[in-house]
């Protein structure tokens, strides 16, 4: 497929939409349709991605004639014979010039919001286009992904947070979490995605497609995440077991200041710790102005974990802090990437506070867990029809509500997401709550409109809207 086919609105849609604009009524003027998570593993998501979503694919002239032309030919060779929408195309590039007559609403990127409620709303500007509404409707609801990923990575930082609270250091937060991604998901937009997502709570990160993405679709300007020098497997097992004091020393050498990682279970983690790290190699790390980031790589975390720090806090010393909990030497810390999601992190921190150690002691890294295990249905999203208008007819509210199962029933009417003086949201729709409806203000607000993005969010105002406010820790729904 060439760029040109790539980039064409017309072919950005599932295929059994090209036929829609036949099925609506007769007369069908205007469709709105309405986006949210109608549960699933979360009581609350991150909204994020629509920024993305809008420049990539919508703005400005997504219609030419090239576009149409190409788009008419390929949909004729799929189904076997004429099916696309000429008349309303050919309208959107002459009385638009190509850009689409669409409105979308959505929450500030960075809002959370419980599940349940409106998060964006579409509809047509042109009675002409109003099957344009739902033909957009694939490319939008991709925006599950980056909403999936920020949540995911907001309620890691919830229970990491609670746990710092409780044992150690809050203010380290933010390099807790570090993401090991990049490698695992299915393809580097997946990757910038899910990276720039996870980057909404944490600053750490080896998948730098997820800073460039922020640069170039959220107006960071400045570098929005860091990373250390680090080993792997093949950097140590080059100088062979017989050597492998050898190559730890090599670490220290190269990096004599500041932190660096070093993995340490290509042979037995325990002698590594106890005997090269903790013994032969003791002085030189506490003579570093730096910390030695110590990494497991495999084995029970359990039972790993608990067994090295006995031994690091053993060989390296350290504190019992004002709360109570062990903290190492700070030029010794540890590193758990191995089989690394949120599961796993409550058992973690669970070992943590029963032996007594705080949680600043150990550092995550995530990459499966992190950006691929995860699907649409995980915070059931969906984006469905919910108000049409029909000349002669006038304005109606529709929804599906099927008798087999209630929990896919959506929202009729035209909506709007509420705030109220608790600073808890909700949804409103024009049917059931009319007076409330049209008095309320509407916390959604309009981004794009007529091929034209109308309000623009910057990383740093994304990381403040879903920041987490230690003061009312106790207050924030968990999982």
């Amino acid at each position: 497929m060439s760029s040109a086919m790539e980039n064409n609105i017309l072919l950005k849609t599932d295929s059994y939409k090209i036929s829609h604009h036949k099925q609506y009524p007769p007369e069908t003027t205007v469709v709105y349709a309405y986006l949210e998570s109608r549960g699933g593993d979360y009581p609350e998501q991150v909204f994020f991605g629509l920024q993305y979503i809008l420049k990539k694919h919508l703005a400005g002239q997504v219609v030419t004639r090239e576009y149409l032309e190409q788009g008419i030919d390929f949909w004729h060779k799929h189904f076997g014979y004429d099916i696309v929408n000429r008349e309303m195309w050919e309208y959107i590039i002459e009385k638009y010039d190509g850009y689409l007559p669409i409105r979308i609403k959505a929450v500030p990127e960075g809002t959370v919001v419980p599940t349940g409620n409106v998060l964006m709303t579409i509809e047509n500007t042109d009675p002409k286009c109003s099957s344009l509404t739902t033909f957009l409707e694939t490319i939008l609801l991709q925006i599950w992904y980056p909403i999936t990923i920020a949540t995911n990575s907001r309620e890691i930082k919830k229970i990491l947070l609670r746990s710092l609270v409780k044992t150690g250091d809050p203010s380290v937060i933010k390099g807790q979490l570090h993401d090991f991604g990049f490698r695992g998901v299915s393809s580097y937009e997946t990757s910038a995605i899910g990276s720039c997502a996870h980057l909404t709570s944490f600053s750490g990160t080896d998948t730098i497609s997820g800073c460039v993405l922020a640069h170039n679709f959220y107006l960071a300007e400045e570098m929005i995440a860091f990373s250390i020098p680090a080993s792997e497997h093949s950097t140590m097992v080059s100088w062979t077991k017989e050597k492998e004091r050898e190559a730890y020393e090599n670490i220290l050498d190269m990096y004599p200041n500041g932190i660096v990682a070093c993995v340490s279970d290509s042979y037995n983690i325990y002698d590594a710790c106890e005997h090269i790290w903790g013994t032969q190699l003791h002085d030189k790390i506490l003579e570093r102005d730096g910390t030695l980031v110590i990494r497991s790589d495999s084995g029970d975390p359990i039972e790993v974990l608990e067994r090295l720090l006995t031994i690091l806090y053993d060989k390296f010393g350290g504190a019992v802090n004002e709360k109570g909990f062990k903290v190492l030497d700070k030029h010794i810390r540890l590193i758990q990437g191995d089989g690394v999601n949120m599961q796993a992190i409550k058992e973690i921190l669970e070992l943590l506070e029963r032996i007594g150690f705080a949680t600043d002691n150990l550092i995550f890294g995530s990459g499966g867990g992190l950006l691929q295990k995860f699907d649409r249905d995980t915070m059931k999203f969906a984006i469905k029809c919910s108000f049409v208008e029909i000349t002669g007819i006038g304005g109606i509210a529709v929804a599906k509500n099927p008798i087999t199962d209630a929990g896919k029933r959506n929202k009729p009417g035209r909506l709007k997401l509420v705030k109220d003086n608790d600073d808890t949201y909700r949804t409103l729709n024009s049917i059931d709550h009319t007076e409330e409806y049209d008095a309320a203000e509407d916390q959604l607000v309009t981004v794009f409109e007529n091929g034209k993005i109308l309000c623009e969010y910057t990383f740093d105002t994304i990381r403040a809207n879903c920041d987490i406010d230690i003061d009312r820790l106790d207050s924030i729904n968990f999982m």
